[in-house]
């Protein structure tokens, strides 16, 4: 699964619980995906900031070298 991938999958949940009636059993089971998802994109977005950060600072350091 992929970032984008995830978004996907929670913006479709969460329009299945704001355009039907779900029973409690379904309405739980979407929200621990949902949950799932969230924590999975948060964990991406971390990782993708921390690299990034890495580069721009191994960019900074190979400037001040030349």
């Amino acid at each position: 699964m992929n970032y984008t991938d995830a978004i996907e999958e929670l913006e479709k949940i969460v329009q299945e619980i704001e355009g039907s009636e779900i029973s409690v059993d379904e309405l739980s089971e979407k929200v621990k995906r949902a949950s799932e998802l969230i924590r999975f994109c948060k964990k991406t977005l971390y990782n993708t900031e921390t690299e990034v950060d890495k580069i721009l600072k191994d960019l900074k350091e190979t400037d001040k070298e030349s």
